[in-house]
């Protein structure tokens, strides 16, 4: 755990500070732990305004306060199983492992259950005339118990099955969001078991059915202006299914529209600047630069404070020469900013103060972000896209290269181009010429080995410091290093003892070399970045592939590999578009097991591209594109828009067990199930609502999420109530027997 690990860092740094010398000062410039810290109050404060919110609902439909409370114990039960499984399964508590998880969804098994006995209690008493006894109670709770075990049980199912898709991602994709869908999954387990064991005890102690049953408060009203609905769409069943297919056609053909990301960016509160210089720069005149720069950011009042890291060590996983700098600009609290100054506008003042250092280019982007697309793109790579071309020769690699890098400039959103710089990096080379070293008589290697020891140095001794040791390396000082003249003045040891100058054995010449050769997978590789800003990456893409392809015309064995964050989607997105289909394929099989009839199950399983339809039309109104956060909505509001299907056709197949008539059936089915499903709805869409309007730190991932599963149960619910029942009395044959009835699947 990185929290953990970071807390040991600064007890340790804190034991260290006491053995340094005092001019010495070790001090801590950046720790992500604050940033988690927030991240995780926010995760924190929605999840506590959903309780609050699903509460509300529960008191203000059920109209009775203790079955409020009696489904709220779900609640906490429920997530105490999710805390303990990822526990158990050492799963962090992160913004995405609970980013998903939605009180309203895991109490819907409990509201079915207690609507219902709440609705037989009611229902009996009302028959009765009066109280009823202990025993009269308990079993009228026992029938209506049972009555909704298999809905609930198969809904419940469904719900859990739709994010099975979310485990089967891989790479950063599943990195990510497996841990959400097991922590969703572990929460709806605890769910479903209490649903059908604590949930129907704790009805059978305590739930009391209110006198005025559920004809008064205000869900009297909506339940008159919905039966008058209801009335109107049963007699146009037509007209219904028309205006529903065309809704669900409509916004498949809006979904291109939306764009395409993988993540939104979390604002992690702070500007890294990744800015570039000559290859051939001193540390000196970088440092001076550097300084500058630093001086610029900081006069923005929007900053606290910056810290800039000048090149890294040579180790082959991360090098990074002096020419290379990563400049860190921390921000002030929002409140503290200029009126209307957004980051946005921030970064673009930022890179119009750069634009005034000579040979400085820069790149923006956050420090987290700035590390995890080095992780994910290799040593350099730190971009929204990155196009690596593969080949052979370097010149043809560096035109093709600058071909790309014009063109992304010229795409509408490209920001901050970059060619990968792999030369111009100043050197000596020194040739020997093999005939002047025969004529002295010097061999090759005696020559070579006068050039190492000026220009690399040769170890001449160990000095002891303690129990220290330290190689003494000696060589030329840098300046004479640098002169084709000084090194050609060294002298060469000849057999017979003459010293021979190095000018007259070899060609000493400055040369502009290779700064760095990258390859990926054995082949010479060059990467052109740009940062996209203004529209979305996926499109951003298209368009720039499409003219990449078009006016780039690249010799037998070259390759572009187009790579970023927007691959990742495109990987994600290709896994589920395989995955998806076939859940879908187990979620009809449970359909048709639950309701014993293929007929019925297609039209239930009719929700879920219902649901689809207002995800969609939620991200347009809120202009948000597709990302893996919103493909996650989709599967949840899936598994919900069944959930409401199942207890309604059930409830209607169990009246027309009885005798009822098609149109009777289908008329008290809806009314009798309205409460039911506008409780499971609205819970699980309210639930969503402080994440889908929450502007703290970590809100922008959670946002797409909740956006899909709120306008997606909105959709779903309003073509549950009035076209379901409309479709279902349509399909519907009048039973002339209870075998007929089995036989024409409409049992």
């Amino acid at each position: 755990n990185s929290q953990l690990v970071t807390a040991g860092l600064r007890a340790k740094l804190d034991s260290i500070r006491a053995s340094l010398p005092a001019d010495v000062v070790v001090d801590v410039v950046y720790d992500r732990t604050s940033l988690v810290d927030k991240v995780i109050e926010t995760v924190q404060h929605n999840l506590f305004i959903a309780a609050v919110i699903v509460l509300l609902v529960l008191f203000a439909l059920l109209g009775n306060l203790r079955a409020g409370l009696l489904v709220a114990v779900a609640i906490p039960i429920s997530m105490l199983f999710a805390v303990q499984g990822m526990h158990e399964f050492a799963i962090a508590a992160s913004l995405l492992s609970l980013g998903a998880i939605d009180f309203g969804i895991l109490v819907d098994g409990s509201v079915v259950m207690t609507e219902s006995n709440l609705r037989a209690l009611q229902e009996a008493q009302r028959r009765a005339g009066g109280r009823l006894s202990a025993d009269e109670r308990l079993r009228v709770i026992a029938e209506s118990s049972a009555r909704v075990v298999r809905p609930i049980v198969f809904g419940m199912a469904i719900i859990t099955l739709v994010f099975v898709p979310v485990l089967t991602l891989e790479g950063i994709e599943g990195k990510m969001f497996r841990p959400m869908a097991a922590a969703v999954l572990l929460a709806l387990a605890g769910a479903l078991v209490l649903s059908l064991t604590l949930t129907p005890a704790l009805c059978a102690l305590f739930l009391r059915p209110s006198a005025r049953g559920e004809n008064h408060g205000p869900y009297a009203a909506v339940r008159q202006r919905y039966q008058r609905l209801l009335l109107s769409v049963l007699e146009r069943p037509r007209a219904a299914a028309i205006g529903a297919l065309l809704l669900v056609g409509t916004c498949i053909g809006l979904f291109p529209l939306l764009g395409s990301e993988f993540l939104p960016d979390l604002d992690e509160g702070a500007v890294a600047v990744n800015h570039a210089r000559m290859k051939s720069i001193s540390l000196d005149q970088s440092i001076r630069q550097t300084t500058l720069v630093e001086r610029e950011l900081r006069a923005l009042p929007e900053v606290e404070t910056v810290v800039s890291r000048i090149g890294r060590p040579e180790i082959a996983t991360d090098p990074m020469g002096v020419e290379l700098v990563d400049t860190y600009a921390f921000l002030k609290p929002a409140q503290q900013w200029r009126p209307g100054v957004t980051k946005e506008d921030l970064v673009a003042e930022m890179d119009a103060r750069l634009d005034a250092f000579p040979g400085v280019v820069a790149s923006f982007s956050q420090p987290i972000k700035f590390r995890m697309m080095e992780l994910i793109e290799g040593v350099g790579a730190r971009a929204d896209v990155v196009v690596k071309i593969y080949g052979d020769d370097m010149d043809q690699l560096l035109a093709a290269g600058a071909r790309i890098g014009e063109i992304l400039t010229d795409v509408e959103g490209g920001r901050d181009v970059q060619v990968q710089r792999v030369s111009g990096l100043p050197m000596l080379e020194v040739r020997v010429d093999r005939e002047a070293a025969a004529r002295y008589g010097v061999d090759v290697a005696d020559v070579l080995q006068v050039v190492q020891t000026a220009i690399a140095g040769t170890q001449a001794t160990t000095v002891l410091e303690g129990f220290r040791r330290f190689d003494l390396v000696v060589r030329l000082p840098e300046w004479a290093r640098a002169n084709a003249a000084t090194v050609g003045d060294l002298l060469v040891t000849a057999p017979e003892g003459e010293r021979v100058p190095l000018r007259l054995l070899a060609r000493i010449e400055p040369v502009e070399g290779p700064a760095e050769i990258s390859r990926d997978n054995g082949q010479r590789r060059l990467a052109v970045e740009a940062n996209v800003r203004g529209r979305d990456i996926g499109s951003f893409v298209d368009e720039a592939r499409a003219r990449v392809d078009a006016e780039l015309d690249l010799p037998a064995g070259y390759l572009v590999d187009w790579g970023g964050t927007f691959e990742h989607l495109e990987s994600g997105r290709e896994r589920l578009l395989v995955v998806v289909p076939i859940t879908f394929g187990f979620i009809l099989v449970l359909l048709v097991t639950a309701l014993r009839s293929v007929p019925q199950a297609l039209l239930v399983f009719t929700g879920i591209p219902f649901a689809i339809s207002g995800g969609v039309l939620a991200l347009l109104v809120r202009d948000m594109p597709f990302s893996m956060s919103a493909g996650v909505g989709f599967v949840a509001v899936s598994g919900v828009a069944v959930l409401n299907g199942v207890v309604l056709v059930t409830y209607i197949n169990q009246l027309r067990e009885l005798g009822h008539g098609v149109r009777e059936a289908t008329l008290e089915g809806a009314m009798a199930r309205l409460r039911p499903v506008l409780l499971t709805a609205l819970v699980a869409s309210l639930g969503f609502v402080p994440m889908a309007l929450s502007t703290a730190t970590g809100a922008e991932v959670q946002k797409p999420l909740a956006t899909v599963v709120i306008g997606g149960i909105v959709t779903d619910t309003v073509l549950t109530l009035l076209v379901l029942p409309a479709l279902y009395r349509q399909a519907a044959r009048p039973p002339t027997s209870r075998g007929s009835r089995h036989r024409s699947g409409w049992a």
